[in-house]
């Protein structure tokens, strides 16, 4: 198994560090703060961070082709102006905001976006993932989970990978590029509590087709083979918990990383003090790019 390095680049102390997406218009990355409700977007090049408040727990955030960002939140669908920080409720398919947010989300190779919700109880079945149209029209198209997490598409667009952490298993599913369709559920990684490493939570696709999972609870990001189910990479943490990554840079090739300070105690933050920073590892290889919404 090869392992990784990856450096803290900005130490934000974020309580829950969450959802990197890279904005190749722009060249820098957007990240969210779920807990403090903040939109980021990092400028890798100087080091600057900017910040929006988008209320009720903001979960992701995603590049526009208008150049705005659309983004998760308690409530509901919000779309960011960043130019005026006017925030516009757009849908809210789960409305049972009393106990569910919105959690991961990315878009397809076309530019829709798939976004899921989280049980704040952590109840079998009261979250789903849904799909959105150019138009915000949507549909429930893998209903009944806990906690919709990491999702991404094979680098030939006829894979869709999904988490629900609850499960600790990646699935594939058939995907229809034309239709956004999903079809024939199987697991394609299995991560039994046996195997110390935590649960799968976010997740990208490199450009052979491996996985790259932030492990809860795992102090890592493992690279996973979904041919085979088996871990054939692990970048090494310092940090207990790990959220998500995503590939970015002009080559593709620099692998971003968020982490949280939540649920840590006052001695493991004292022994990690760069929990809820923003880390950059480089894999030697390239990954997906983050489409933007295409509406």
């Amino acid at each position: 198994m090869q392992t990784y390095q990856a450096q803290c680049i900005f130490d934000i102390q974020a309580t829950l560090g969450e959802g990197p997406s890279w904005d190749s218009a722009t060249n820098k990355l957007l990240w969210v703060d779920i807990e403090n409700s903040f939109v980021n977007r990092f400028d890798p090049a100087t080091g600057q961070n900017e910040s929006w408040t988008v209320e009720k727990e903001c979960s992701f955030a995603i590049a526009t082709t208008k150049g705005d960002i659309v983004a998760g939140t308690r409530d509901g669908i919000v779309r960011l102006d960043p130019r005026t920080g006017e925030v516009t409720l757009v849908a809210n398919p789960d409305t049972n905001s009393a106990t569910n947010r919105f959690n991961d989300a990315k878009c397809d190779p076309r530019g829709r976006l798939f976004a899921g919700t989280i049980s704040d109880t952590r109840t079998p079945g009261d979250a789903n993932c849904y799909r959105f149209d150019s138009q915000f029209n949507y549909v429930t198209v893998v209903p009944g989970v806990v906690n919709s997490n990491g999702l991404c598409w094979s680098p030939d667009h006829k894979i869709f990978y999904y988490i629900d952490t609850a499960t600790r298993k990646v699935d594939a599913f058939d995907y229809d590029i034309e239709t956004g369709d999903i079809t024939n559920r199987r697991t394609v990684v299995d991560i039994p509590e046996s195997m110390g490493i935590g649960k799968p939570d976010g997740m990208t696709i490199d450009c052979e087709g491996m996985l790259w999972t932030g492990m809860w609870g795992g102090a890592s990001v493992c690279r996973w083979n979904p041919q085979t189910g088996e871990l054939i990479g692990k970048i090494e943490m310092p940090c207990p918990n790990v959220t998500s990554c995503c590939f970015g840079g002009d080559k593709l090739d620099q692998l971003y990383i968020a982490t949280p300070r939540k649920g840590l105690s006052d001695e493991q933050l004292k022994q990690f003090p760069n929990a809820g920073g923003l880390f950059l590892c480089q894999p030697g290889i390239s990954g997906a790019e983050t489409t933007p919404f295409a509406g």
